[in-house]
């Protein structure tokens, strides 16, 4: 019987295959294969099939009729509307997505782990759990970053797993049920957010499914994240917060 690492290990490697299916659409389904440690494109698609019930070629299709599903949807609440505001405000934040490329240094951090589904429990668990935690440790007012392991889109929602995450020095012990790791340094794509938690998931949408494509990039294996600087605060009244969304790019 296969351990339990090793299962985890052949399951993220076919949602990473997954993900460039929608993310990069002119890959070929060969190059996204060995992308991901799989010899074939038979053997990719036996396994892929397998765990998504779905051979690539028409899970890349679904995912683009599902886009273009949105766009005639998009459009004919213009129509009924007379007006174009809701259609001009998805587009806008596409066409105007501030992203730029960055080289970021390793950094270690400490951090918490919330497995479940993504949304207001991730907002709920920074409150409620890490920021007691960080006080408890004197680390308010340094560097924060979410940490993003799976794709909602993909993994099963009570799977996903983020880690909450705070900059600290090598020789950091600190109290509490913490564990430590390194966000390896390199080249990321970085995309400036300011709105609310209820805001985010279209922003990192736009990212990876309107800007990636076109980019001439690809993910690699590294984690995707949300970078919060010093002195991070939430506007009381709105909810609203800036950041830096992250996801590790390389050549195509």
């Amino acid at each position: 019987m296969a351990s339990t690492d090793s299962c985890f290990e052949y399951r993220r490697r076919l949602e990473i295959g997954a993900q460039r299916l929608v993310t990069q659409p002119r890959m070929p389904v060969l190059q996204v294969a060995l992308s991901v440690g799989f010899g074939s494109t038979e053997a990719f698609a036996r396994a892929f099939k397998a765990r998504f019930g779905s051979t690539p070629s028409s899970w890349r299709l679904a995912e683009r009729s599902n886009r273009n599903q949105l766009d005639r949807k998009l459009g004919q609440a213009f129509t009924a509307d007379g007006g174009h505001d809701q259609v001009s405000r998805i587009h806008s934040r596409e066409a105007s997505m501030n992203v730029k490329l960055v080289d970021r240094q390793a950094v270690t951090v400490a951090y918490l782990r919330h497995v479940g589904p993504y949304g207001p429990g991730i907002s709920q668990f920074w409150e409620e759990t890490v920021d007691p935690w960080l006080q408890t440790n004197n680390l308010m007012g340094r560097p924060l970053y979410g940490i993003s392991h799976d794709d909602p889109g993909i993994t099963a929602p009570e799977k996903c797993r983020y880690d909450a995450a705070v900059e600290v020095g090598p020789e950091f012990v600190g109290a509490g049920h913490h564990l430590k790791t390194t966000i390896p340094g390199g080249k990321y794509a970085a995309a400036s957010f300011r709105g609310t938690a209820a805001e985010i998931g279209d922003a990192w949408m736009d990212l990876m499914r309107n800007w990636l494509p076109g980019s001439g990039l690809q993910l690699d294996s590294r984690p995707l994240f949300e970078y919060y600087p010093p002195g991070f605060t939430v506007e009381h009244e709105t909810g609203a917060f800036e950041c830096e969304i992250c996801i590790p790019v390389t050549k195509l």
